[in-house]
């Protein structure tokens, strides 16, 4: 063992029961990506309406996501302002989504 090795392995914050519990939480939302992609397939064979199959999807995809977005790119831990960031990019996705509602049942007949 270096020496440089033997300061990572012997720093403050970093013992072996915090990794070991570290990487079970990443198991598990592992297994829940899994669970939901394999989800996500069953619920493509059930044959729904067009317009509950992808509300269920975009459903399963948000929380997917958000499961990503906070565990595996550490936002779980991260301080308020990443918060409000995090809730006006949102808020931004959510009203260009609409937008083609809006501008598709407009009185100015571009899509008619």
């Amino acid at each position: 063992m270096t020496t440089e090795h033997a300061v990572h392995v012997d720093a403050p914050g970093h013992d072996a029961a915090e990794i070991d519990r570290h990487v079970k939480v990443y198991i598990v939302v592992f297994v829940a990506l899994m669970a939901l992609t394999l989800i996500t397939v069953a619920v493509s064979y059930l044959h729904l309406p067009t317009r509950a199959a992808i509300a269920l999807a975009l459903v399963i995809a948000t929380v997917k996501g958000s499961l990503v977005a906070c565990y595996f790119m550490h936002l779980i831990s991260e301080k308020k302002l990443i918060y409000v960031v995090l809730a006006i990019t949102v808020f931004k996705f959510v009203v260009l989504l609409a937008l083609p509602i809006f501008t598709h049942s407009d009185s100015y007949g571009i899509f008619e």
